[in-house]
């Protein structure tokens, strides 16, 4: 969404823009530069925020989200006009919410629906451009971090001169009802284990404070420790591994990704929050199609495995299914394995750091 944001502010300079968001996300975007954020929790209802909004009205609506309970919140919104997305891609009630809609498109990426109300709004041009504020303490942390696995491993030693050695693994995607989008942790660790001995990679592990995304740290880490990477040289040396599950908040994370080589992940926040901040993102796709929710640069990176899932769980061909289709296939992620995976990532570590990121 921040292109969007960043896109309406280069060519509508004068218009005051309001965010309302949730708070996790708030957590990451609440100091964006320019905007103003009004948290809103999901969970509560609509009374606080009817009572952050009130007696302010606002001369827009842009409605960028077609859940009944985003819908039953922006009712709280004064706004004449209220523009929404059109009907091929509203549910849940979007209609009764706006009184505009933007321009009907073919299936695409999600970002390229959220560009239709620039386009609604008269702005052509798409500015693909984050500069996600870092705060201080957060990039201190980050470095306090990178410390602990050596001289070095920030890749830009003391004198920032040198390239960054660290693939950020962020393993798990939400927990959600069905989601099966995480892939094994014993495939994590031997792709981590090739990224170390032969790439000279140190690994991070990140997620959130879940008992899920804690047993996948445990996990991986277990396997890297049992079995250590051989050196060039056929040595065997461990591999260089930070597990940093549960220990982070977005803003540490997103300075750790500043200054990591790539980032390896599920179809999940993390992969954007990448690309955001201008590293590559490998990502893992079966159960989703990363056509439609994939990172808008660096696509090429993507190990997708989502067509080969749509034969197998549906005996169909992508195009004979709904765009945006989900897999719900508890096994889909084991048609991706470490080969495809290792073969992106040598692929990558072989590009100039230049060109790995582009439309």
């Amino acid at each position: 969404m921040v292109p969007i944001v960043r896109t309406l502010q280069q060519h509508l300079p004068e218009t005051r823009l309001t965010w309302i968001m949730g708070q996790t996300e708030a957590a990451l975007l609440g100091d964006l530069d320019g905007v103003e954020v009004i948290t809103h929790d999901k969970q509560s209802g609509t009374g606080t925020l009817r009572h952050k909004l009130s007696g302010r009205s606002f001369d827009t609506l842009l409605l960028m989200q077609v859940a009944l309970r985003a819908g039953l919140a922006s009712r709280v919104v004064k706004a004449p006009v209220r523009i929404g997305f059109d009907r091929s891609r509203s549910r849940d009630g979007h209609g009764l919410f706006i009184n505009q809609r933007i321009p009907s498109t073919p299936p695409g990426h999600v970002i390229d629906g959220f560009f239709g109300f620039c386009e609604a709004l008269g702005v052509q041009e798409r500015h693909l451009r984050w500069g996600i504020p870092v705060p201080t303490r957060s990039r201190e942390r980050a470095e306090h971090w990178l410390t602990e696995l050596g001289p070095g491993a920030s890749g830009a030693g003391d004198d920032m001169t040198t390239a960054p050695n660290i693939l950020l693994i962020s393993p798990c995607s939400s927990d959600r009802f069905r989601n099966f989008r995480n892939w094994s942790p014993d495939y994590y660790a031997e792709v981590a284990r090739y990224a170390a001995s032969v790439h000279g990679l140190r690994i991070i592990l990140t997620g959130g404070k879940s008992e899920v995304e804690r047993d996948y740290g445990e996990r991986i880490t277990g396997a890297l420790h049992h079995q250590s990477s051989e050196n060039m040289r056929g040595q065997k040396v461990p591999v260089p591994i930070l597990n940093l599950i549960g220990r982070t908040d977005l803003k540490t994370l997103f300075a750790l990704m500043q200054r990591a080589t790539a980032v390896l992940a599920p179809d999940s926040g993390p992969l954007h929050m990448a690309v955001a901040a201008g590293i590559p993102a490998i990502g893992l796709y079966a159960t989703s199609n990363p056509e439609r929710t994939g990172p808008v640069l660096g696509m090429r990176w993507v190990v997708n495995a989502y067509p080969q899932a749509v034969r197998e769980s549906l005996n169909r061909g992508v195009d004979d299914v709904h765009w945006g289709k989900r897999v719900r296939d508890p096994h889909a992620m084991e048609l991706i394995k470490p080969a495809a995976v290792i073969a992106k990532l040598d692929e990558l570590m072989s590009t100039p750091v230049e060109d790995r990121l582009v439309v």
